[in-house]
């Protein structure tokens, strides 16, 4: 059974402003290089090679990777998505200078972007927050089918479950972060995540760094 609307927004709900001040620092830097190892150069990477002209980005955190993407000065227009309005308001003002558009949807339900078909969309660290099984999140895949155009590049990454080649501290953290309701990822597997994929592309890559599975692929 996929994921009620109480519950997606009960998991989007813990990221709130005060979460999000501290986030770059101790999520992006201290956790991902020394507990998920796949430090934010790995992840900053993905960025500069997949962000286009006309980008959508779907959880966007506090927008770090888009700012400082090599790719954002050639920005025409890039939407921000997200249930929780303060992640949409912190990372709208951090991004002005690229005047984005703000929707707040589950990204689990139709996205309604007034029609908009954009060139790349960015999932960063967006499947292990939501609730459900990896198939029940792969719905997020079938809603960019509506908003990105054909070709496009849809990208992203996340924090695998227990059954993962995790170090002890990322154990510890994993366990930790699953029952204060940060996280949502007990039975996400990179079988589970493989199969989402190629049950709806033809070209996709899945690659391994740590406990993150970094995710692209083209839409058909």
């Amino acid at each position: 059974m996929a994921p009620s609307a109480d519950e997606v927004r009960r998991g989007a709900a813990v990221y709130s402003r005060a979460l999000l001040t501290w986030y770059d620092l101790f999520v992006l830097g201290l956790a991902c290089r020394f507990v998920w190892r796949a430090p934010r150069p790995l992840t900053q990477a993905v960025y500069d090679r997949h962000v286009s002209a006309n980008h959508v980005e779907l959880g966007p955190g506090t927008g770090y990777f888009l700012r400082r993407s090599s790719r954002a000065d050639n920005l025409n227009r890039l939407a921000l998505v997200d249930l929780n309005d303060q992640v949409l308001t912190y990372a709208s003002r951090r991004l002005a200078a690229f005047r984005p558009e703000t929707y707040q949807r589950d990204v689990l339900r139709p996205l309604d972007l007034d029609g908009a078909q954009f060139g790349s969309a960015g999932l960063n660290f967006l499947l292990h927050c939501i609730p459900g099984t990896i198939a029940e999140k792969a719905v997020v895949f079938d809603q960019l089918a509506d908003v990105v155009e054909p070709g496009g590049r849809i990208f992203g990454s996340t924090v695998l479950g227990p059954t993962a080649r995790h170090s002890f501290a990322a154990r510890r953290l994993l366990t930790r972060l699953n029952k204060a309701g940060v996280m949502h990822n007990r039975n996400d597997t990179l079988d589970d995540l493989t199969d989402a994929l190629a049950a709806r592309f033809t070209n996709y890559r899945v690659t391994l760094h740590g406990s993150v599975a970094y995710f692209e692929a083209t839409r058909p």
